[in-house]
């Protein structure tokens, strides 16, 4: 590779990079898959406590009706 060629390439990545880091639209959808996955994990670490509790409380109301 030439080096006029090797330059040019590097002038085009810098060029990629800082349109990429100008780019904000993706940012939003990025944000709300981390709130997503925070909210799962949440619930999955809470899932076996509650699951016991919604037993316990549908089992005594059912024995009151």
């Amino acid at each position: 590779m030439s080096f006029a060629k090797l330059v040019q390439k590097v002038k085009s990545e810098i060029a990629f990079y800082k349109g990429l880091a100008k780019d904000t639209e993706g940012a939003s959808g990025i944000e709300y898959a981390i709130v997503a996955a925070m909210v799962a994990v949440v619930i999955a670490g809470l899932s076996a406590g509650i699951s016991t509790d919604l037993t316990t409380v549908f089992t005594s109301i059912k024995n009151a009706l």
